[in-house]
């Protein structure tokens, strides 16, 4: 899971780097974990843009990802790590002795023909779920539960893993990657390990053509629009944009609290700010 860096034959491809995929063991997903993913481009069922700078992108199929980790007791065998375009950590296939067959997130370690378990009698072994109540401190986890049950919510991209500092009564705190501290209920779920394609914050994408590929359309400043488009457009040459950062709808875009407190705040110990 390294980086590799192209041949410097044009400006793009000077600076521009790529995953080497050599922990990918095959390039045909099962066709019973895929579905159709239809692409709305940013936009809402009436045809308008809701979500700005989203359109284009490359045709995807959506990879049915087990983040419940529910088949309890029953031990599942790695049969091959692929890659999967709608994420940017690898994912597994994994064949339960029952006979089905589910995506897993890949965490670091995990390889073609080990043997991973579910349930609070797993070992601590990498790759396998426990509740977090059976979890010694001090270990790395990722793909975790915020209520029991409902399937892992946080800690599921590349490189990612959170870290089982304190248990005290029904919750145990984690160190999330943000540095956040939180408090999440020992029933919850977690799958030992850091997740893997660790060198992925380090890609540099090289060419504007290649986010047009993900699904990315063009960014344009505020300030270089006219005043009719944008709060911080107009004025004669370079212009400062005047009083508040704004969005396009003359909104507070820095500062400005935009949201309601939600109910699981109190869960937070220590802010990642």
């Amino acid at each position: 899971m390294a980086l590799r860096k192209k041949n410097p034959t044009s400006p793009g491809q000077r600076e521009m780097s790529v995953m080497d995929f050599s922990e990918i063991t095959t390039d045909k997903p099962e066709k019973s974990l895929v579905k159709h993913k239809k692409n709305h481009a940013g936009r809402n069922n009436t045809g308008r843009i809701t979500c700005r700078h989203k359109g284009c992108g490359h045709k995807r199929s959506y990879r049915q990802i087990d983040f419940k980790r529910n088949k309890l007791g029953v031990p599942g065998t790695v049969k091959s790590v692929e890659y999967d375009p709608n994420r940017n950590v690898r994912i597994s296939l994994i064949f339960y002795k029952d006979g089905e067959k589910r995506y897993i997130l890949t965490p670091v370690n995990l390889k073609v023909g080990d043997v991973i378990t579910s349930g609070p009698e797993s070992e601590i072994n990498v790759g396998n779920a426990l509740p977090l109540e059976n979890i010694p401190l001090g270990t790395l986890v990722h793909n975790i539960e915020l209520k029991p049950g409902k399937g892992g919510q946080i800690v599921r991209s590349a490189g990612g893993s959170a870290q089982v500092m304190a248990k005290e009564g029904d919750y145990v705190t984690l160190k999330l990657p943000s540095s956040e501290m939180r408090m999440i209920h020992k029933r919850c779920y977690a799958t030992i390990g850091t997740l893997g394609n660790i060198d992925h914050k380090n890609m540099k994408i090289g060419k504007a053509g290649r986010n047009r590929w993900l699904g990315k359309k063009p960014t344009v400043r505020g300030v270089v629009m006219n005043p009719v488009d944008h709060p911080h457009g107009g004025g004669e040459g370079k212009s400062p944009i005047g009083g508040q950062p704004q969005t396009p709808w003359g909104k507070p875009a820095l500062g400005a609290t935009t949201r309601k407190r939600k109910q699981s705040d109190k869960y937070i110990v220590r802010k990642r700010k």
